[in-house]
C-alpha cells in the first residue's frame, strides 16, 4: 500500500508543475500572437531579398498569404476590440488605411511573376511599408498594442479567437486559397472619380503614396 503522505507529496508536486505550466501558457495573449506574425513575415522578407526566380515567387506568395491572414485577424477581431474599448479613433483609422495600402501591393504581386516589370521593386516597397506599419503598432508607449493594453482591451481573452481563426484561415489557404484582400477605407465611387480625373485608378495613387512613404522611411534610416 502506498503511503498517503508520499501520495500527497506527489499531488502537491503535480499541482506545482501545473501551476508553472499554467503561468507559461497564460502569458500568451493577442499582442504576443500578432507580434509573432510580424517576426515571421520579417524573416520571410529577408529570405526573399536573396532569392531569385521561382524560389522568390514562392516566398513572395507565402508572404502575401501570411499578410492576408494577419490583416484579417486584426480587422475581424483585434481592431474591433480596440475600437470597442476606445483606443484612439485616429490611430485605428490610420492602421486600417495602412492595411489597405498594403493590400494594393499584395494583390498586384499575387498576379505577377518574378520576371514581371518592377516585381523586385514592389516586393521591396511592400517590405519597407510593412516595417513602418509594424513599428507603428509596436511602439513601446504610444503604439496600437501599447494603447490597447492601456485601455484595458482583453488581450488574453482574444488569444483563443485569434488562434482559432488563424487555424481556419490556414486550412482555407491550403484547400481553396484565400480571398483577395479588399481595401475597406477606399470608397468605390471615390476610386472611379479619382481614376477618371487622373487617367488612372485610386489603387495606383495609393501605390505611389506607398512608394513615397517607403523612400522617406529609407532616407530617414540612412540619415
Amino acid at each position: 500500500m502506498k503511503s498517503p503522505r508520499k501520495s500527497s507529496g506527489r499531488k502537491a508536486a503535480g499541482r506545482k508543475s501545473a501551476k508553472k505550466t499554467g503561468r507559461r501558457t497564460s502569458g500568451e495573449d493577442a499582442v504576443a500572437l500578432l507580434k509573432a506574425d510580424h517576426r515571421k513575415v520579417e524573416g520571410l522578407f529577408k529570405k526573399a531579398e536573396k532569392a531569385k526566380g521561382s524560389a522568390k515567387e514562392k516566398l513572395v506568395a507565402q508572404i502575401c498569404n501570411e499578410l492576408i491572414i494577419h490583416t484579417m485577424l486584426e480587422e475581424e477581431i483585434f481592431y474591433p476590440a480596440c475600437r470597442g474599448d476606445d483606443v484612439e479613433a485616429d490611430m485605428m483609422d490610420e492602421a486600417q488605411v495602412e492595411h489597405d495600402g498594403a493590400k494594393v501591393l499584395i494583390n498586384d504581386l499575387m498576379e505577377a511573376e518574378a520576371q514581371s516589370p518592377m516585381y523586385d521593386a514592389k516586393v521591396k516597397v511592400l517590405s519597407e511599408y510593412i516595417k513602418h506599419h509594424v513599428k507603428e503598432e509596436e511602439k513601446a508607449r504610444t503604439g496600437v498594442f501599447a494603447e490597447a493594453k492601456k485601455k484595458g482591451v482583453d488581450v488574453k481573452g482574444l488569444a483563443g479567437p485569434l488562434k482559432a481563426r488563424k487555424t481556419e484561415l490556414m486550412r482555407q489557404a491550403e484547400a481553396d486559397g484565400l480571398p483577395r484582400p479588399e481595401p475597406k477605407s477606399m470608397a468605390k465611387s471615390a476610386s472611379r472619380r479619382n481614376g477618371a480625373a487622373r487617367g488612372g485608378t485610386q489603387e495606383e495613387g495609393v501605390g505611389g503614396r506607398l512608394r513615397n512613404m517607403a523612400l522617406a522611411a529609407k532616407r530617414a534610416t540612412i540619415g
